[in-house]
């Protein structure tokens, strides 16, 4: 279902960007303000690239969010507040923790539109470390300096 979701919500973000697009060329008299004359198939091209932007909004969710594991050793007690100060540092706030999971959340509220509100990064204690879940750039990202900040 969030993969649902996610895809649904890039959909209408790739509808909006294409539209303003669309529509600042328009405004700056680049292209005539016709639909049919800005499109070699006119009308019959809407719905063309709005399939394509479906394919590619489909397809999206699968590359953009992912899982990560960082071998972290020590007690909750010592790698707990390693985790939060590095989640702090990158602009995330704690959320809710429950039983061996913690949420964040970006601290900003234009980080968070621009994001869609897919903004979650997850974190699960395992028994070597962590697993992270969440927008791979920010999983990769967090996972490096997470490594950093245990081995220094």
């Amino acid at each position: 279902m969030k993969y649902i979701i996610r895809a649904v919500k890039y959909f209408v973000q790739l509808m909006v960007i294409l539209s303003l697009i669309i529509a600042i060329l328009i405004v700056a008299k680049i292209v005539d303000s016709d639909i049919s004359k800005i499109f070699v198939n006119g009308y019959d091209s809407l719905w063309q690239i709005a399939l394509m932007m479906a394919a590619f909004a489909a397809i999206y969710p699968s590359f953009g969010y992912g899982r990560r594991r960082v071998v972290v050793p020590g007690a909750d007690e010592e790698v707990l507040p390693v985790l939060d100060k590095v989640m702090t540092a990158y602009r995330y706030e704690r959320e809710k923790r429950t039983d061996g999971r913690v949420c964040y959340r970006k601290a900003s509220v234009p980080d968070r539109i621009l994001r869609l509100w897919e903004d979650r990064i997850s974190v699960e204690r395992l028994a070597t470390g962590f697993e992270l879940e969440g927008y791979n750039r920010d999983v990769v990202r967090l996972v490096n300096a997470l490594r950093d900040a245990i081995y220094e």
